[in-house]
């Protein structure tokens, strides 16, 4: 099975936000979730992207492949440093 950590897209027409989750590759935009990373709020002032870091390095470990978007996150976050520099 190949897992995917992807956004989730929830919340009301025009107000999105986003959880961070981990899912089989072959499921459906908001399918079954594996797992539940953290989510990101595009609309919130402040802080918008919040994950659970071990988590996220763990499923990363384990060889789910990020989208292009969520890698993109980690790196403007921090996150995928700490994991390549393990």
């Amino acid at each position: 099975m190949a897992v995917k950590i992807r956004l989730q897209r929830a919340g009301k027409k025009k107000m999105p936000y986003y959880k961070v989750v981990a899912v089989d590759s072959r499921t459906r935009r908001d399918g079954a979730v594996i797992d539940t990373l953290g989510r990101y709020q595009p609309i919130v002032d402040g802080d918008q992207f919040i994950v659970d870091e071990a988590k996220v390095i763990d499923w990363l470990k384990k060889g789910a492949q990020p989208t292009h978007t969520i890698e993109r996150m980690l790196k403007k976050s921090g996150i995928w440093s700490r994991y390549t520099s393990r």
